[in-house]
């Protein structure tokens, strides 16, 4: 049962753990648990020898809860260190998108003029569609996506976002 909370916050984590199987459903699991989703999820390998893995997760939640997810987090074996990004100040989120977009005449110009303009770049074309390519910041791609709606949206595929804290020190 999902509990309502009138004090929710976006928080973003980055959680550094070791490659292994079933982490991944154990750190979702945290997050099941207490009735809260997980917003935006990424999983890479960050290790030469592939045994590390960078996990970045974007959720809302009251305060309270997101630190007792943090410290539990924490707890688990395989996991090497937990950052909320949200709470350590300054940092930069990005996220990629595929966007395929229909259209024909004065819709295909309009795509195209409104992806110069979002610095969106065409990685395939067709004579009646285009699938662009754009990074930024979530807000950006919301913005993007819900203009080519209007052209002729056809399908999107989002990568899930990345933070990183600004400066040397890293988290």
């Amino acid at each position: 049962m999902h509990i309502q909370h009138r004090e929710q916050e976006r928080h973003v984590l980055a959680i550094t753990v070791d490659n292994e199987s079933g982490i991944l459903a154990k750190i979702a699991g945290l997050f099941t648990a207490r009735g809260y989703n997980i917003d935006s999820l990424t999983v890479a390998d960050i290790s030469e020898n592939h045994n590390v893995s960078r996990i970045t997760i974007v959720t809302h939640g009251p305060p309270a809860v997101i630190d007792q997810i943090h410290a539990q987090l924490e707890r688990l074996v395989p996991v090497h260190k937990v950052s909320d990004l949200t709470e350590l100040g300054p940092h930069v989120e990005r996220e990629l998108a595929l966007v395929k977009v229909a259209g024909k005449g004065d819709n295909r110009v309009e795509a195209l003029r409104l992806a110069d303009v979002y610095r969106a770049k065409v990685v395939d074309s067709t004579t009646e569609s285009f699938i662009f390519e754009i990074t930024g910041a979530p807000e950006k791609i919301d913005s993007f996506v819900a203009l080519m709606r209007e052209l002729g949206l056809v399908e999107v595929g989002r990568t899930g976002i990345v933070g990183m804290m600004r400066g040397v020190n890293g988290a």
